[in-house]
């Protein structure tokens, strides 16, 4: 076994000569038992491509000039049996290498996944999916098994060099020349292919867009636009990935051309020798397919290049999504159940890709179980605040606290248990009501019973129940992505009952009644009351005041910063212009800076 392990080390490096990153080198580590067996098995396959020509020898040599029919029975009898052998072990390693890909995907898929959800930005690592399952059909393709292949053609070159030094020094260029051309073709192909991989997945994503926003499309008569732009950003990608394919096609018709002409030179050369007496007659086709065989895989590569590139472009999306985030699924301390203190200390969010300061050193405390309203001018921060507070948004310097402990302290998911969210837009995802009522708690293996009873307490608070009662098939309706099938009220009373699932310690509202009418308004109100009733901290992000009428404390934003922070009166009285009202001696005003 320690031949599986050193004597053939086959891992992402070898085959993709790029640089790993730690999760995946450790990931590879798990699939180094397949690999290596594969590559185990790769020098079995090697060593069993020699019978052929040695049935070559042995028919011409022994059986022609005896006529021993009984030695060429043996002789098929034994080829076929190596043959049978060698079609086994191509399956089992191409099974072997499969079956890697297949623990590659189980072993990295849920921390890729985790870790784009995590980006507060997403960049081009958008498309690491894309890229990973690239990377995956490159572990398990022609071009993988190319590279395991490589190592044993120095078999052959030796067995050429046995029959004759000329067969083997033809053997020799003829490698040379066609490592040569792969050399030539990767410095011709990598540039546009790596362009044109960036610019098909900014094409795609374009695409997705479009696709999601599909009805304002429509609606504001911008389809045929859209369609325009996507074709011309379509046509970068296509082109630069058409001019690769191009430069490619011709290296690999090259690359054919003179392993067909050198085969072909190898019977020459054979002929000649025989010829001359230096070589005897079964040896002519046998140097013909040692030649062949020892430049096939150098022939594959050459042909598989294309996916080679791809592959080590995966491995710099990943590399970079790795280098971006953090592992979020590591051993924390099981912090006890939070009272719902908030407190943010010089928080500072910057504009994606951008210095400009969309938060600027904001400091803020709210006490467990108090109500506070924010409001301010379009721009002012008042969002970005939510996202942060809700943990929706890691801020870019400063720190956030619930119950004197960071948020990074916090194990994400447990966190997000006891702060409830609603956001300008829904969000709704695709699957049933109850499902995105219930945060999809079904999924991360909550009790199917207890699952209905959160998700109809929580749709009832929010006064939501009976409409949902109403949808064709009640809390089992199904809704597309972004909660299409339901209307905008309809939606955000929806992802209201979701925010309030299990009775959260902290209620971040931003822009809760902004598609509600009358009736939904009043069940917002009932459920807010609610909520402070039983000591929840709740914030509410608003333009329309009137929904902020209960708050004990109100925040003014301005360009990113608090302009103001008191009692809900004394804060209006300001805005207004009139003499505020004298404060109880025992009530504190805090005032908070920016």
């Amino acid at each position: 076994m320690g031949f599986l392990g050193t004597s053939v080390r086959i891992d992402a490096r070898v085959i993709f000569l790029g640089t790993l990153p730690a999760p995946l080198e450790a990931a590879f580590k798990e699939c180094r038992r397949h690999i290596g067996a594969a590559a185990f098995f790769s020098a079995l396959v090697n060593i069993l491509y020699l019978s052929p020509s040695i049935y070559m020898l042995q028919v011409y040599d022994r059986v022609v000039p005896t006529q021993g029919e009984l030695t060429l029975v043996f002789l098929t009898l034994i080829i076929a049996v190596a043959l049978g052998v060698l079609a086994a072990l191509e399956t089992t390693r191409s099974r072997l290498l499969v079956l890697a890909a297949a623990r590659l995907d189980r072993l990295l898929t849920s921390d890729i996944l985790g870790r784009l959800m995590a980006q507060a930005r997403p960049a081009n690592t958008a498309q690491a999916m894309r890229e990973f399952d690239g990377l995956r059909q490159a572990l398990s393709g022609p071009a993988a098994l190319a590279f395991m292949d490589a190592p044993w053609t120095p078999i052959y070159v030796i067995v050429a060099f046995m029959i004759h030094p000329a067969l083997g020094i033809l053997t020799v260029v003829a490698g040379i020349l066609l490592f040569g051309l792969a050399v030539l073709n990767e410095r011709a192909t990598k540039p546009a292919l790596m362009k044109a991989q960036q610019a098909n997945a900014a094409a795609y994503a374009s695409q997705e867009s479009a696709a999601v926003n599909g009805e304002v499309v429509r609606a504001l008569g911008m389809r045929r636009a859209v369609i325009a732009r996507q074709l011309d950003e379509r046509s970068i990608g296509q082109s630069l990935q058409t001019e690769a394919q191009f430069k490619g096609g011709k290296f690999s018709a090259l690359t054919k051309f003179f392993r067909l002409f050198l085969q072909s030179a190898a019977l020459g050369l054979g002929a000649w020798l025989a010829i001359k007496g230096e070589i005897s007659s079964g040896a002519i086709i046998a140097s013909s397919i040692l030649l062949s065989r020892a430049l096939q895989p150098v022939e594959q590569l050459v042909g598989g290049w294309t996916q080679v590139i791809q592959a080590r472009g995966a491995l710099n999306t990943l590399g970079e999504l790795f280098e971006k985030t953090k592992p979020l699924d590591i051993d924390r301390t099981q912090l006890p159940t939070p009272m719902g203190a908030i407190e943010l200390d010089r928080v500072v969010v910057r504009a994606p890709g951008r210095e400009e300061l969309v938060l600027k050193a904001v400091s803020l405390k709210i006490a467990p179980g108090e109500s506070l309203g924010v409001v301010g001018a379009s721009g002012a921060g008042k969002t970005t605040l939510a996202r942060v507070i809700a943990g929706a948004l890691a801020p870019d310097q400063g720190v956030v606290r619930m119950d004197g402990a960071n948020y990074t302290d916090w194990d994400a998911d447990t966190l997000a248990e006891y702060i409830g969210y609603l956001p300008q837009d829904p969000s709704l995802l695709s699957g049933t009501v109850k499902d995105n009522i219930s945060r999809f708690a079904a999924w991360r293996g909550m009790d199917p019973d207890k699952v209905d009873q959160l998700a109809v307490e929580a749709a009832t608070k929010a006064g939501v129940h009976d409409l949902i009662l109403k949808l064709p098939k009640g809390y089992d309706t199904p809704l597309a992505p972004g909660g299409r099938g339901l209307s905008a009220g309809q939606a955000q009373r929806v992802a209201l009952a979701r925010a309030l699932f299990g009775d959260p310690t902290l209620l971040i509202l931003d822009e809760p009644n902004s598609a509600l009418d009358a009736e939904g308004e009043a069940n917002l109100l009932r459920a807010i009351h609610g909520a402070k009733a039983r000591g929840a901290t709740v914030l509410i992000i608003a333009h329309r005041t009137g929904i902020l009428s209960g708050v004990d404390r109100l925040l003014v934003m301005r360009d990113g910063a608090i302009e103001r922070l008191g009692p809900r009166e004394e804060v209006l009285a300001k805005l207004a212009g009139k003499p505020a009202p004298q404060a109880p001696a025992n009530v504190v005003d805090m005032k908070g800076s920016g």
